[in-house]
């Protein structure tokens, strides 16, 4: 007869983050503000965290930092010295632990067939195919979480489709337009920057772009030549201080994406402001966007122009009110709490009762 698995408060879980920024990040990092709202909702619940994170990182959990900041924001870390020294001093501390959270991507995998812990790990998505053949050698004795479904690999088993959660009190509800479109996030062919600019341009409405520049040379030539400071206005990265009230005072989000986004932090967070997206249905989109509720989902410029006129009537209470249960951090932190408990339980009896739903 196994063991029941532990109560809350006596999981004992290592949350290992990645290390290219703080948690939580200062403005961009995505998968870092993911492990921070896990790790504190977590914290809250009584859950005994230990979190790997740069040593720079605010949490109240139990910290181990190895890399003194992300080797994004300081060039001189060397970025696999860091992530090598890093990973080990979880998987060194294994025993101490009932599970690993692994939110790094596929490399603390090739750790994890020398402990005798349980790895849950969150794909964030897959940067190439090449990764692939890593998380299908270790799928039958990992335990893997998808961001959404249209995330989920053919190849690959899961335990669960998780949507991220956010702190839905710390985006306010705008109840009316604003006078501008908003393009946010990293700026990058994938994420549409140029389209955005061009659906903002024929709608006759200013633009605002916030994000960091991934791509020089996009932003050179397709971005910055179009940049007048009044029409369309590049403001850089914007940190948790102003994201909300920048989110909330815009028009609309215009999210048009040319690649299959796994999840949208800031297409949730805009919804939750009250402010409607307008996205191509690509990847997670038709999980977030609810179309003609929460925004708009288009194919093609002229639709993206169309739905920029149609959102000025949209319901923006109706709009936050659409997000406030699907996208809380707490129905997040309960779902992970799910997770932890079925993995324990199927590793201490063997993986034979199943822990995939396929």
């Amino acid at each position: 007869m196994s063991s029941p698995a532990p109560a809350s408060n006596q999981l004992r879980v290592a949350m290992l983050a990645p290390i290219s920024w703080r948690v939580p990040p200062r403005h961009y990092g995505p998968w870092e503000q993911f492990v921070s709202l896990l790790t504190e909702g977590l914290v809250s619940r009584g859950v005994d965290v230990t979190l790997f994170a740069t040593a720079d990182s605010m949490t109240g959990a139990r910290l181990v930092g190895t890399a003194p900041t992300g080797y994004s924001e300081d060039a001189g870390l060397d970025p696999k010295v860091w992530e090598g020294l890093h990973i080990s001093a979880v998987f060194e501390r294994a025993e101490k632990f009932d599970v690993i959270h692994n939110s790094f991507d596929f490399l603390p995998l090739t750790y994890s067939g020398l402990v005798d812990i349980p790895v849950v790990t969150t794909i964030h998505g897959f940067s190439s195919e090449r990764i692939v053949p890593v998380y299908e050698k270790y799928n039958d004795a990992g335990y893997y979480v998808a961001i959404s479904d249209a995330d989920r690999h053919a190849k690959l088993d899961y335990v669960a489709t998780i949507h991220h959660g956010i702190d839905m009190q710390a985006f306010a509800l705008h109840p009316r337009p604003g006078d501008y479109l908003l393009f946010f996030g990293r700026i990058h062919p994938d994420k549409g920057t140029a389209e955005a600019i061009e659906v903002a341009a024929q709608a006759g409405m200013p633009l605002t772009i916030a994000g960091i520049i991934q791509d020089d040379a996009y932003f050179d030539r397709f971005v910055k030549p179009r940049v007048d400071g009044k029409q369309v206005k590049y403001i850089g990265p914007v940190g948790p201080e102003t994201r909300g009230e920048l989110l909330g005072g815009a028009r609309a989000l215009l999210h048009l994406i040319n690649f299959d986004e796994p999840f949208g932090f800031s297409v949730v967070e805009a919804m939750a402001s009250g402010t409607p997206v307008i996205a191509h249905p690509r990847g997670s989109m038709p999980e977030l966007v609810r179309q003609g509720e929460t925004g708009f989902l288009v194919g093609s410029v002229d639709e993206a122009v169309a739905a920029v006129h149609a959102s000025d009537s949209m319901n923006r209470t109706a709009v936050r009110a659409s997000v406030e249960h699907r996208f809380d951090v707490n129905r997040m932190v309960d779902e992970y709490l799910a997770v932890y408990h079925r993995v324990v339980g199927c590793h201490r009896t063997g993986r034979s009762e199943g822990s995939n739903d396929g």
